[in-house]
């Protein structure tokens, strides 16, 4: 390990956003460590980036302590954090049980809170960063999400709150707010399109992204590369900032999509 090798831990990890992550930072020469829920995923994963396995609920102040413990054992320091766990929250505010209710928070705003929490002090000895995942729904609505839509609005929150107080010891924090990305998560929300449309996945994914203005789903590896941007010295002046990685997604006024068909 060099003196340029950092430590960057990824929640997430085993899938979509946070998997791309890991290997981009893997190919970089850098430490990377895969949380996740499952086990499976995150060892394969580590069977090609190298990376440090952690199995568990990246929600869990207790989980946290082991963790910080181990990656301390293994690379002696933490960089940067990067949280990219998230999951569902459908339905209305109606609709929603309060199950349904607390484990979208737990999914979406836990896992970032508890991971910045138990790592802000190993970012501060290093002066490091944070890239937390928002969304498209961290400043719209769609429709019968509140879950969803509620945790993702105050992810920036958080990234505003831990930007103004740790800036001055030296630590960046920003948010990440894609629109549609191609990944398991999404492929399975585009199953009821698929169904009612009896039409392909590409077709469904052209169907959701028809009115934003580069006609398509960003990858993961996309947003990987942007979480790269904001976790690296090229961004040193950037923090507290949403960097909106939507296609342009929200720019369209949509009020005024009914005049392109006249």
């Amino acid at each position: 390990m060099t003196s340029d090798t950092k430590t960057v831990v990824i929640t997430g990890a085993g899938t979509g956003v946070g998997e791309a992550c890991a290997r981009q930072q893997a190919a970089l020469g850098h430490n990377v460590v895969l949380i996740g829920r499952r086990k499976a995923p995150l060892e394969a994963l580590a069977a090609d980036t190298g990376g440090l396995v952690l199995a568990g609920d990246a929600a869990s102040a207790t989980e946290w302590e082991g963790f910080c413990q181990r990656i301390l054992e293994a690379y002696g320091r933490i960089d940067s954090l990067i949280c990219s766990a998230g999951g569902h929250g459908l339905g209305t505010a109606t609709e929603m049980s309060d199950d349904d209710w607390h484990q979208s928070m737990r999914l979406n705003l836990d896992t970032a809170f508890y991971s910045a929490r138990a790592c802000l002090p190993h970012l501060i000895k290093q002066q490091g960063t944070m890239v937390l995942l928002g969304s498209l729904a961290s400043f719209q609505a769609g429709g019968e999400v509140c879950g969803y839509t509620t945790a993702k609005h105050a992810i920036v929150g958080l990234t505003r709150s831990m930007a103004r107080d740790f800036g001055p010891q030296g630590v960046r924090v920003n948010c990440v707010c894609p629109g549609w990305i191609r990944t398991p998560m999404a492929d399975e929300e585009m199953q009821p399109l698929m169904a009612h449309y009896s039409e392909s996945l590409d077709d469904a994914y052209a169907r959701v992204t028809q009115h934003v203005p580069l006609r398509r789903p960003a990858s993961a590896h996309e947003i990987a590369e942007v979480c790269h941007f904001l976790i690296s010295p090229a961004s040193a002046i950037i923090t507290g900032s949403m960097i909106m990685a939507d296609g342009g997604s929200h720019i369209v006024d949509t009020p005024t999509l009914a005049f392109e068909a006249l």
